[in-house]
């Protein structure tokens, strides 16, 4: 009996741990399942702008799916830096989601070059059809070896040319106007094309140039118009629709690799599902401009015809897009 005792403990002392040993490890990888993640995003604009809703969206759906277990905190107002700034964190691994227009981002992908290109869209649900088809996933693809993930693009509607002096209905209209241009070699070779006077300045310089006459207009989408003041003194806005270049969600490649293949998927799907719901927005926002604009005694002018603008762009098309003219032709192939 003695001995059979001693056998008895003997198994228990072998099996029991084996028995354990696998649960409290099983028991330990879903508790490093369930830890709890948080992310860091970025964006320019205030808490209001359409970007900005559409990323707070994604954080409300990436909660609701994980059950809390994902936090998305979205930093507006440039709070996390520059775009120029938070590009390089994002790609550092120091945020994780970022919100940026495409023209930085051509400096690191020239692909996307293609989408800046005036009038290359010819209507929002055309650039709508570009960037969220093949052609847009293609470049997303060169994202990856930069170190940024791409999920998606926002709108951030059409720039159009407004001044202080008169309706612009033809190119002629345009001739001699001192007009306000990103710093961006692109822009400024369309506003020369045009036979107009380019004036390169940062966007927070344009208020008080207009006011003082160091610059007689501007170009820019009609939010921008209206909610910096600038219709105070430019009270001709064109609708001429040179140029539709989308917003980019960026995700760091770093943090990504860290991710499960199930937190990976919620975080596209979120940012997918925050598309449309942004979209609806900016709509919303245009129209709202619009009426305020009308009804503060501004001139929209619509419907001109828009072919010899376009023609014009062929040597701004020669110097810069001359390595493009695959993508170009079939972003203009798409219908």
């Amino acid at each position: 009996m003695a001995d059979l005792s001693k056998k008895t403990i003997i198994i228990f002392a072998v099996l029991v741990p084996m028995l354990i040993l696998p649960l409290i490890y099983i028991s330990s990888i879903g508790r490093r399942e369930e830890k709890k993640i948080i992310l860091k995003a970025a964006d320019d604009h205030e808490l209001t702008y359409p970007t900005t809703q559409g990323l707070l969206k994604m954080a409300e759906l990436l909660k609701k799916w994980s059950h809390g277990r994902i936090t998305m905190i979205v930093y507006p107002s440039a709070q996390l830096g520059s775009e120029r700034e938070t590009i390089k964190k994002t790609r550092d691994g120091k945020i994780d989601i970022n919100r940026v227009n495409i023209n930085p981002i051509t400096q690191i992908v020239p692909q996307f070059k293609a989408f800046a290109l005036p009038y290359i869209f010819r209507s929002a649900e055309h650039m709508h059809k570009v960037v969220d088809g093949e052609i847009g996933k293609e470049l997303m693809e060169y994202l990856k070896k930069k170190g940024f993930i791409g999920l998606g693009f926002y709108d951030s509607g059409q720039r159009s040319f407004y001044n202080s002096v008169r309706p612009i209905r033809s190119i002629a209209d345009l001739k001699g106007l001192r007009i306000r241009v990103q710093k961006a070699e692109i822009t400024i070779d369309m506003v020369k094309a045009l036979g107009a006077i380019p004036i390169p300045m940062s966007f927070e310089e344009v208020y008080t140039a207009l006011r003082t006459g160091v610059i007689q207009g501007a170009e820019n989408n009609y939010p921008s118009w209206i909610t910096k003041g600038h219709f105070e003194t430019a009270k001709y806005y064109t609708q001429d629709e040179h140029s539709r270049v989308p917003e980019i969600i960026l995700f760091s490649k770093k943090r990504w690799d860290t991710l499960s293949a199930e937190d990976r998927e919620l975080i596209e799907r979120a940012a997918k599902e925050s598309i449309p719901y942004q979209r609806k927005l900016w709509e919303k926002m245009v129209e709202k401009s619009k009426d305020k604009a009308l009804a503060t005694g501004c001139e929209i002018i619509t419907g001109i015809d828009k072919r010899p603008f376009i023609k014009a762009m062929e040597p701004v098309y020669r110097k810069h897009a001359s390595k493009l003219k695959g993508i170009v032709k079939r972003i203009q192939a798409v219908r």
